[in-house]
């Protein structure tokens, strides 16, 4: 996957879980945590270069770990 690829994937998930964030006042602080860890996760995988398919996977795997405790 190209690297422009990857940032348009992580910028479109990083605006729709910071509205989440935003509008959401009857998030609990466990909810608000974990939408913000996720976010301050994105945010760094961002900023990195040279990733391997396989370690930019790994990465989003614990992403998507952060979002599901979210959702459940």
């Amino acid at each position: 996957m190209s690297r422009k690829i990857r940032l348009q994937n992580i910028d479109g998930l990083l605006n729709v879980l910071v509205t989440i964030a935003t509008n959401q006042c009857s998030l609990s602080e466990n909810d608000v945590n974990l939408l913000n860890d996720a976010i301050a996760k994105l945010n760094r995988l961002r900023t990195k270069k040279g990733l391997t398919d396989k370690h930019f996977k790994s990465e989003v795997s614990d992403i998507v770990d952060l979002i599901i405790k979210f959702l459940i």
